[in-house]
């Protein structure tokens, strides 16, 4: 038993570390009350040292490791979305010869014709109605059809111009001459200079063999920047006739998409031939609606002889010429004829008058074509030529007459008076040169316009 004084004198050694080898004191061998000497630590510094060389040694190899694992994943994964070239052998692309024997691609078509279309830029300078010039400018295509070059293109697009300029595909830029042109079948020949280099020419072929369904290609400028570009289509109608500013034309309507700037371009077929003009397309239909994947081109062989004409003798000589100054209608009020043409006067000399018709007279036939209003008889150039003789059916004083014309040529046409002579009612109506447009040509120069290039 421990007394109260043995338990009062004791004093707790706070040094005292425990060794858990030795055993627990108990009451009988009691607390030591010296002071436990330090205990010395276990591990070595240089064991130290080399357990941290040896974690230092672990973490290297491992981030190694884990970097070549860490490699051959994304190395896996970008073979995974990897770009997959194609194996296939391009195509070559070559240059065929237009023989009018085998059908063409599309591409084959552009590469053979592109170096003989032609962007055409036309500027000229007028007056306004207060006598302040006015520079305008159009746009449009071409074509070379002779190598010493001839380019063919639409007669509203150089008309009054002073300035013509024709840019080839690669480029080359040549100021053209206005050889001549036909406003009523909006037609014009250019002429350039190549000096010692040959001009590649299209080859011509036949529209007459069009047929609704044929494939046809057109290459032009459209907006007048787009240049050289190709639309494709089909022929939608042959022989359509439509009226463009109040002359009838003979037209092939197409599919291929046209726009300002294509006009004068060829239209081609699917063997590479020119078989029409590229000219108008509808952007509204009469009732205003919009019109979409319209175009119109003009026939090649309703021109091809015109062409050569011009080329020739600068102007077009063999389109026929009446020699009278006629009302649209046949003026039944007057005459009593219910339709037909009235004839208003006869030019002194001219093939009219010396067939024996006279003013008053209403002409309801030309050979076997029935004459309804003057757009039949300006139609009569597909039919005729300079030269041609032809019966001509008319009425007058009630009775019904024939008479035998021969047509003279458009060359002997007097300046002075004009087939297209507007019908008047007055004279605050009447222009004396036919229409406001020629009017306005005639004293303020060419600033008026009532077409717009396309």
């Amino acid at each position: 038993m421990y007394n109260d004084n043995e338990r009062n004198s004791y004093e707790p050694n706070y040094s005292y570390r425990p060794d858990y080898n030795e055993p627990l004191p108990t009451p009988e061998t009691g607390y030591s009350t010296e002071p436990q000497k330090p205990q010395k630590p276990r591990h070595s510094l240089a064991k130290r040292v080399t357990a941290v060389v040896l974690c230092g040694a672990l973490l290297v190899g491992c981030s190694f490791g884990a970097g070549w694992l860490i490699k051959d994943r994304l190395l896996e994964q970008k073979s995974e979305t990897s770009i997959m070239l194609s194996e296939r052998e391009l195509p070559e692309v070559t240059t065929v010869n237009i023989t009018g024997g085998e059908e063409l691609s599309y591409t084959e078509i552009y590469n053979a014709n592109v170096d003989s279309c032609v962007s055409i830029n036309a500027s000229s300078t007028g007056y306004n109605f207060f006598m302040q010039p006015v520079k305008t400018a159009s746009s449009g295509s071409g074509f070379v059809i002779t190598k010493d070059g001839y380019i063919v293109t639409n007669y509203h697009i150089i008309s009054n111009s002073t300035d013509v300029e024709v840019t080839l595909d690669d480029g080359t830029t040549y100021t053209a001459q206005v050889v001549g042109g036909d406003e009523s079948y909006d037609i014009a020949v250019l002429k350039v200079d190549p000096g010692d280099k040959e001009l590649q020419p299209v080859v011509l072929g036949t529209s007459g063999s069009l047929q609704v369904g044929d494939e046809i290609v057109a290459i032009g400028n459209p907006l007048g920047e787009l240049t050289f570009s190709m639309s494709e289509g089909i022929v939608s109608c042959v022989n359509r006739e439509i009226n463009v500013d109040g002359t009838p034309f003979n037209m092939i309507q197409i599919t291929a998409a046209i726009n300002e700037g294509n006009s004068g371009g060829p239209l081609f077929n699917i063997y590479g031939e020119v078989v029409g003009i590229v000219s108008a397309k509808y952007s509204t239909s009469s009732s205003g609606n919009a019109v979409e994947g319209l175009g119109f081109a003009i026939p090649m062989d309703d021109v091809l002889s015109m062409i050569k004409d011009i080329m020739e003798n600068g102007q077009v000589t063999t389109r026929p010429y009446l020699g009278i100054n006629a009302w649209y209608d046949s003026q039944p009020q007057v005459s009593g004829v219910s339709a037909g043409v009235y004839v208003e006067s006869v030019e002194a000399g001219g093939p009219a008058e010396k067939a024996g018709l006279q003013a008053g007279d209403v002409i309801t036939m030309i050979g076997s074509s029935i004459i309804t209003n003057r757009d039949d008889i300006s139609s009569l150039s597909k039919t005729y030529k300079a030269g041609d003789t032809v019966t001509i059916t008319y009425v007058r004083d009630g009775q019904v007459a024939t008479t035998e014309l021969t047509f003279g040529s458009t060359t002997e046409a007097s300046t002075t008076s004009s087939e297209a002579t507007e019908p008047t009612d007055g004279d605050e109506d009447y222009y004396p040169y036919g229409n406001m447009e020629d009017f306005f040509e005639q004293y303020f120069g060419s600033s008026y316009s009532g077409r717009n290039a396309a």
